[in-house]
């Protein structure tokens, strides 16, 4: 392809060079350029791309891409722009020949609930008939075979690859988690979402190399609805408005009061053997009863933005129902089946507000008791372990310490950390380093009616440990002690 087409979208100043020059690869990593390729030069928070230039150049690169003022060899061409990648992203869409155009694009944003969104929505696409693409935390799926992902929202060149990748397996929609950094770094430019989704806010990620203020994180969220046709907002999220404040859509509501375009009344928890969820009944864009395979009010929630897309996208009311019925998510609020009298639950909590959320949620469905099961990430902040044992020792009956990701700490030290949170509230422990031996035990002291939540790990299939990642599944564990699978 031509470099002057890839460049189509861009206000750029051609510093030297050729336009027409034939570029054979984009390529944003210096180790990864060929002959023929174009190099954009990322400035990163570790590493600024820009001084790989002569090696890029030297292993064949016949474009670059700049940010700054450089020097280069006659006949390299230099492209300067305003932001690099920016400029990637609408050159990956140049590269690939636009693929989102091609198919139904929803993209979800929000705290939490995402992927869980994500899920819901292909499992009623599918129920309807559709072939569908996902991309998110548990990486892409196309049409149901797995492709692993390094981010959330990845990188604008895999991600527009991806897309490609879906339409020509004949994908018709692609539904995406866009995550507030996908967005802050320009992973997702030049997308027109058909249909943005805005769940929830709370205070996460912010942090250096991520956002500076919870103010900062909130306009990114609210980026999406600046690049999308369509929004449907939770109008019960306190910060709705806020995220509203620059949108270029049209919008429409979802939630739980009745000035909502969608919204839901009457919910009710269900139980039985093996099973949490909640049924409920909406009204407004749709009258129907639904029943959700999965606990809690955020649930209900999700649930809601699954209907109010497919709804908009005309999916019959009997595919939204039984999809919601058959909903599930590995490592999210996930009930574990087994022949007992008491209920398993993994999920991926890993700070205190999701811990706080799940124990909570559990804990409407009134258990003999609860026993949450957990350990802290090695070399990560301190502060995440005082809060998450205070979160256990105040809503579970008994905590039961153990290894997560030690990384390159004892998990002695890490767990002695946590107790300090358990000790605000007297809350009674125990210790079992082996995470395996751990569950057991909790499985093997169970009452009639306990809740053992194992929390932290979620979808995760590994043990990080000293730099090496040991294959470890705790809900396999669980299935191979009831023989299952």
């Amino acid at each position: 392809m031509r470099l002057i087409q890839l460049l189509e979208h861009l206000n750029y100043t051609c510093i030297q060079g050729d336009l027409q020059s034939d570029i054979t690869d984009l390529i944003y990593d210096s180790r990864k350029v060929k002959a023929g390729s174009c190099f954009l030069c990322i400035s990163g928070t570790a590493v600024d791309a820009h001084t790989f230039i002569p090696s890029a150049i030297e292993n064949g690169a016949v474009a670059i891409i700049v940010e700054k003022q450089v020097s280069a060899p006659d006949g390299i061409t230099v492209i300067q722009v305003e932001d690099t990648r920016y400029a990637l992203a609408m050159m990956s869409v140049a590269w690939f020949g636009h693929p989102a155009g091609r198919m139904t694009t929803i993209g979800i944003t929000g705290t939490k609930g995402k992927t869980t969104t994500t899920n819901m929505i292909r499992l009623i696409l599918e129920k309807a008939g559709h072939k569908v693409g996902t991309i998110g935390t548990l990486g892409a799926y196309i049409a149901g075979t797995q492709i692993k992902t390094k981010n959330t929202t990845p990188e604008s060149f895999e991600l527009q690859s991806l897309f490609c990748q879906m339409a020509d397996a004949g994908c018709a929609y692609v539904i995406m988690e866009v995550s507030s950094q996908g967005l802050k770094l320009n992973r997702v430019a030049g997308i027109q979402f058909d249909y943005g989704i805005y769940l929830n806010l709370s205070e996460d990620h912010i942090a250096p190399g991520e956002h500076e203020s919870f103010e900062e994180y909130r306009f990114c969220k609210s980026l999406l609805f600046q690049t999308c046709t369509h929004g449907l907002i939770n109008r019960d999220d306190p910060h709705w408005q806020e995220i509203l404040k620059h949108h270029t859509c049209t919008v429409e509501t979802f939630g739980m009061t009745k000035e909502s375009d969608l919204y839901a009344t009457d919910r009710e928890l269900t139980k039985g053997p093996g099973f949490l969820g909640n049924a409920f009944r909406i009204h407004g864009l749709a009258d129907a009863r639904i029943e959700v395979n999965m606990p809690g009010k955020f649930s209900t929630y999700n649930a809601l933005a699954a209907i109010h897309v497919c709804c908009k996208l005309n999916i019959p009311m009997s595919c939204i129902q039984q999809g919601l019925r058959e909903a599930s998510v590995r490592g999210r609020a996930e009930v574990l089946p087994g022949p007992r009298d008491f209920s398993i639950i993994i999920d991926y909590a890993h700070n205190a507000l999701s811990m706080e959320n799940i124990l909570t949620t559990l804990a409407e469905y009134k258990p003999n008791r609860m026993i949450c099961l957990f350990g802290g990430g090695g070399n990560r902040a301190r502060k995440r372990r005082y809060d998450m044992g205070e979160m256990s020792a105040k809503y579970a009956d008994l905590t039961v310490l153990t290894t997560d990701n030690p990384r390159y700490e004892e998990v002695a030290d890490i767990n002695k950390d946590i107790q300090k949170g358990l000790a605000k509230y007297n809350g009674p422990y125990l210790e079992i380093d082996d995470r395996a031996e751990a569950i057991r035990y909790c499985i093997e002291h169970a009452e009639p009616d306990d809740m053992i939540i194992l929390i932290g790990k979620g979808h995760e299939e590994y043990q990080d440990i000293r730099g090496v990642k040991y294959p470890f599944s705790e809900r396999q564990i669980v299935l191979d002690y009831y023989g299952i699978g």
